[in-house]
């Protein structure tokens, strides 16, 4: 009962599918029909992208974004070979199996950046397969939606909830 308990996701007020890709993710809007790649910020640019130096490796030229306070379900896939979506901070960890879909949820209570990796050996660069995630403050991320549709060709989903 309380594997079962864990598994149970309460109505998402955002649902986001990350694919795992040898050696990047790709997150996709389902909502809002728009997806974009994250891909390992170089060395060279963490600066310029607002990152200390230390954080090669773990900064990405393109960050997953969420509301603060809202229940984001995170479907989970891979693309090619077995990934694992990781980000301790908000205590989840969950395989991206190719031809499988698997589902997790979190909800972040502050604003941040938060970072991850995977966690499955998936091949050469695996060590080179970081996660970004920006909690953004509802009326922030309402602009940043907005910005990110006109960007990336998305459009306004009647379920997009941004918690209030």
């Amino acid at each position: 009962p309380i594997l079962f308990k864990q598994l149970e996701i309460p109505e998402p007020d955002l649902t986001i599918k990350a694919t795992g890709n040898q050696w990047y993710w790709n997150y996709e809007y389902p909502d809002n029909e728009f997806s974009f790649d994250s891909i390992l910020l170089p060395r060279e640019d963490l600066q310029a992208s607002g990152y200390t130096d230390d954080l090669y490796l773990l900064a990405t030229d393109t960050a997953l974004v969420v509301p603060v306070g809202a229940v984001v379900r995170m479907q989970m896939t891979g693309a090619d070979v077995i990934h694992s979506w990781t980000v301790p901070a908000f205590g989840v960890k969950m395989d991206a199996v190719p031809g499988r879909l698997n589902e997790t949820w979190f909800e972040v209570d502050r604003p941040g950046v938060y970072f991850g990796q995977c966690s499955e050996l998936c091949g050469k660069d695996h060590a080179f397969m970081p996660i970004t995630v920006k909690a953004l403050e509802p009326a922030d991320y309402e602009a940043w939606l907005n910005w990110a549709i006109d960007e990336y060709g998305g459009t306004r989903g009647e379920n997009v909830a941004a918690a209030e």
